[in-house]
């Protein structure tokens, strides 16, 4: 059995709007490893609710702030936090493992239970460039010098779902335009993570194929593991929530692969052991008609 309680209020007076967040957990039990997970874009902290119920019926606590781009907030354009929203999306992560002591006493029966040794990142999409910059990845300038190095030594491993790949000319024209901070370096990116692409996932941000997506596993350090989803599109199966229209390539299947595959991951990178991890690649390579592959290095 979980629970889950939203909204979760953190004060944010530097950012414009508290940081609102759900937190969804095991009813009972200690020890909980935590995964602090960011949404795409315009999404908010109850989406995503496939992963967020799976991690938590499997012994995570999940913590999903809902970032300044949200429909939910309706931010105009012009707005002057609209160009540094990304950055701002990496401080809400940041704020939600410094408040842990505030949501386990503001969350009912969560007080003492959680491991703050054992935090995770996850995000899709928007979310996962915002994940990966807390494992290492940082942001180039046009003349191609790493920006600053928000990476954070609490966050031991990530789940990286869809994470856009290189900029520069990779880009396409209405990506360099709007988005400048999608210039990513992955070279730094040195703790674990599981990156997760779609090997039908074509974006109109890039000028290149589903190939893109592979990117932050092929120029990443070592210690990382990709899976590649057979007939995925951006959606991946549809991991941001349960029925949802955006969702381009509905697959029960392939979500409940995902949720094993990420649970069993975050088991395997966050327990000394792990052979929850070890089961569930052997299940997957055994599979006559698999719905992925992996790869790691």
């Amino acid at each position: 059995m979980t629970t889950t309680a939203r909204p979760v209020v953190l004060p944010a007076p530097d950012r414009g709007e508290d940081l609102q967040v759900s937190v969804s957990a095991p009813a009972t039990g200690g020890a909980l490893p935590v995964i602090v997970f960011s949404h795409g874009f315009g999404w908010s902290m109850d989406g995503y609710a496939p992963l967020a119920d799976h991690w938590a019926a499997h012994g995570f606590a999940v913590v999903r702030p809902t970032h300044l781009d949200s429909r939910r907030l309706g931010l105009p354009a012009g707005d002057p936090r609209t160009p540094r929203i990304w950055r701002l999306r990496v401080d809400d992560l940041k704020r939600v493992i410094d408040g842990l002591d505030a949501l386990e006493a503001a969350v009912p029966g969560l007080a003492g239970r959680l491991d703050r040794d054992r935090i995770a990142v996850a995000g899709h999409s928007w979310g996962a460039q915002t994940a990966s910059m807390l494992l290492g990845a940082r942001v180039l300038d046009p003349g191609g010098v790493p920006g600053e190095d928000l990476s954070d030594p609490r966050v031991k491993a990530g789940v990286l779902l869809a994470l856009t790949g290189r900029g520069g000319t990779d880009l396409s024209a209405f990506a360099a335009e709007h988005f400048p901070f999608m210039n990513p370096s992955f070279d730094g990116m040195t703790a674990p993570a599981l990156i997760v692409a779609g090997d039908h996932d074509r974006s109109p941000l890039t000028t290149r194929g589903p190939d893109w997506f592979t990117d932050p596993y092929v120029l990443s350090p070592k210690d990382k593991t990709l899976l590649t989803l057979f007939g995925a599109e951006h959606s991946l199966g549809g991991v941001a929530g349960y029925e949802v229209a955006e969702t381009t390539d509905e697959n029960p299947e392939r979500v409940a692969l995902v949720q094993r595959l990420t649970t069993a991951y975050l088991r395997g990178v966050l327990h000394p052991d792990g052979i929850a991890w070890q089961e569930a690649r052997s299940a997957l390579e055994n599979d006559p008609r698999p719905l992925g592959r992996l790869e790691s290095k």
